[in-house]
C-alpha cells in the first residue's frame, strides 16, 4: 500500500466526544502503521455554535490521547472561497444549477411527498428550466445534478459493498443564496485538497458517501477509500448518552484515567486482534488495519475502562506516578511527604484504579487522615491499650524494617490472644485514619521510626 494520508475532522461546537475520540484513535492508528500522514481538520463552518474555546479542548485531548498530527491544522472556514469556487465551476460545465425556489415553495415539496408516502426532499423544479424563468430580486441556491437513475456503490472497508438506488438521491445543495458553502461540498473539496486517500468515520456518515462520490466524480477527482466505523453503544446496548459515560476525552483526564488506559480501551471498542485485551500502543501500531473492524456497534462500560486503567497504573514507574499525582495533593504537601509517597508507590499503586484514587491514598504519608464511621469502631478503650502496646515493643526495635516489624506485631498479638486482624485493625486506624491501606507493615517501615511511633501514641492517648 503507498502511505496513506487520512484525517480527522470534528467541528468545534463542543467537547471532543468519546466516539469522535476513537475516530482519531482508528486514523492515527492506520496512518502510523502504514507511516503515512495524520491530519487535523476544524469544520467551523457553523460560526454560529464555534468556539475557540472547543478548538482549544479539541487540541488538548488529542495531545493527551497522544494523538500527534502531522501538518498545520486545516480551518474549514477559511477556505469558503475555494468551496465555492468548485460550486461555479460545476455550475459552467454544467454539473450544477441555479435553484430560485422560496422556503414556502421547498416547504410545499415537502409536504406533497410526505402525502405521498415519499421521503421529504426537493423535487428538481429547477434542474431543466432556462434561467430566464427566474424571479427578479431572487438570490438563488447552488444545486448538484445528483443522477436520478442505476445505483451508487462503495466498497467499504468495513461495511463491505454497499448499494443506493440513485432514486433515492436529490440535488443537493452546493452553495447558499448567501454565497456560503455547504458541509457535503466542503469536506469534498478539502478533502481532495489535502489528498486524503482514505476516510474513515463513524457509520453515521455512511449516507453522504454515496452522495460524495458523485461530487467526486462530477470534479473529476480521485476518489478516496471509505471505511464507515459503527458506532459506540452504552452497555445496555442503547445509544450512547451522558448517563453511560459519554463525556469528553479531557473528562476522563480529570477523573484519573492515563492516556495509554484510554487508547487501549476505545482501541478494543470495535476492533480486535484475537482474545488480546492488553495492547500497549507500539503493539497497536504493529497491528491495526482496517479489516479487523466490526461491524456491530461496540458498547461502552466504564468498569471495563477502569480495570484497564489499574493495569496501566501499575505499569507506570514509581516516579512518573508521584509526578503526575504531585498536582493533586495539598499545596502544603511537604518534601518528607514525596518522599514517603514514592516510597510506599509500591503498595499504593496496587489498589488503585484511578490516579484520583491514588492521590487520595497517598495522603496517609503526610498525616493521619480524618477517621470516617468504620474506623470510629476501632477507637475503643480496648483497642487503645493494643496499640500502645505495640508502640512500647516499636520503640526498642532497632531493625526498623518490614520483617522485624511485621514479627514484633504477630508476637504481641500472640501474647494478648487475639488475632492478628484484631490488632491490625485499630492499627491502620491510627496510623492512616482509615480502615483500607496498603500493607499495614509495608506503611510502618515507610512511615519510619519516629513518625509512626508519633501517631500510635497520640492515637493511644485520645
Amino acid at each position: 500500500m503507498t502511505k496513506p494520508i487520512v484525517r480527522f475532522a470534528p467541528s468545534p461546537t463542543g467537547y471532543l466526544h468519546i466516539g469522535s475520540a476513537r475516530t482519531a484513535l482508528f486514523n492515527w492508528l492506520f496512518a502510523r502503521h502504514y507511516q503515512g500522514k495524520f491530519l487535523l481538520r476544524i469544520e467551523d463552518t457553523d460560526r454560529a455554535r464555534s468556539t475557540t474555546g472547543a478548538v482549544d479542548a479539541i487540541f488538548e485531548s488529542l495531545k493527551w490521547l497522544g494523538l500527534d498530527w502531522d501538518e498545520e491544522p486545516v480551518f474549514q472556514f477559511s477556505r469558503a472561497d475555494r468551496h465555492a469556487e468548485v460550486a461555479h465551476q460545476l455550475l459552467t460545465e454544467g454539473k450544477a444549477y441555479h435553484c430560485y425556489c422560496s422556503p414556502d415553495e421547498l416547504e410545499k415539496m415537502r409536504e406533497d411527498a410526505r402525502t405521498n408516502g415519499l421521503p421529504p426532499r426537493y423535487n428538481g423544479l429547477w434542474r431543466d428550466r432556462d434561467s430566464k424563468e427566474a424571479p427578479t430580486g431572487v438570490s438563488p441556491v447552488i444545486r448538484f445534478k445528483a443522477p436520478q437513475t442505476g445505483e451508487t456503490i462503495v466498497e467499504d472497508h468495513v461495511q463491505g459493498t454497499v448499494r443506493l438506488d440513485n432514486s433515492q438521491l436529490d440535488d443537493m445543495v452546493l452553495l447558499r443564496a448567501d454565497g456560503t458553502p455547504t458541509y457535503m461540498l466542503s469536506v469534498v473539496v478539502d478533502d481532495h485538497d489535502m489528498n486524503i486517500t482514505h476516510i474513515i468515520r463513524g457509520d453515521d456518515h455512511l449516507n453522504n458517501a454515496f452522495r460524495q462520490k458523485h461530487l467526486y466524480l462530477a470534479a473529476g477527482w480521485t476518489i478516496p477509500e471509505f471505511a464507515h466505523i459503527p458506532l459506540i453503544h452504552g452497555a445496555d446496548g442503547a445509544k450512547l448518552s451522558k448517563r453511560h459515560g459519554a463525556l469528553g476525552a479531557e473528562q476522563y483526564r480529570n477523573m484519573g484515567f492515563l492516556p495509554e488506559a484510554m487508547r487501549n480501551y476505545l482501541l478494543r471498542l470495535g476492533w480486535g486482534h484475537g482474545d488480546e485485551e492488553i495492547i500497549p500502543t507500539e503493539q497497536a501500531i504493529k497491528w491495526f488495519d482496517l479489516p479487523a473492524i466490526g461491524r456491530s456497534p461496540a458498547r461502552f462500560d466504564v468498569a471495563k475502562l477502569t480495570h484497564l486503567n489499574a493495569h496501566y497504573i501499575r505499569q507506570r514507574s514509581n516516579n512518573e506516578l508521584v509526578d503526575l499525582i504531585t498536582p493533586m495533593l495539598p499545596d502544603d504537601a511537604s518534601i518528607e511527604g514525596l518522599k514517603r509517597i514514592e516510597k510506599g508507590m509500591p503498595g499504593l499503586k496496587e489498589r488503585a484504579k484511578t490516579m484520583i484514587e491514588l492521590a487520595d491514598s497517598s495522603l496517609l504519608y503526610f498525616g493521619v487522615l480524618e477517621k470516617d464511621e468504620k474506623a470510629l469502631k476501632f477507637c475503643e478503650p480496648n483497642h487503645k491499650a493494643l496499640v500502645a502496646k505495640v508502640a512500647e515493643k516499636l520503640k526498642a526495635l532497632e531493625n526498623f524494617t518490614h520483617d522485624p516489624i511485621a514479627d514484633t506485631i504477630r508476637a504481641i498479638a500472640e501474647e494478648n490472644s487475639v488475632k492478628l486482624g484484631d490488632i491490625a485493625q485499630p492499627l491502620r486506624v491510627a496510623i492512616t485514619g482509615r480502615t483500607i491501606s496498603p500493607s499495614l507493615f509495608e506503611v510502618i517501615e515507610v512511615l519510619g521510626k519516629t513518625e509512626t511511633l508519633k501517631r500510635l501514641e497520640q492515637f493511644a492517648q485520645e
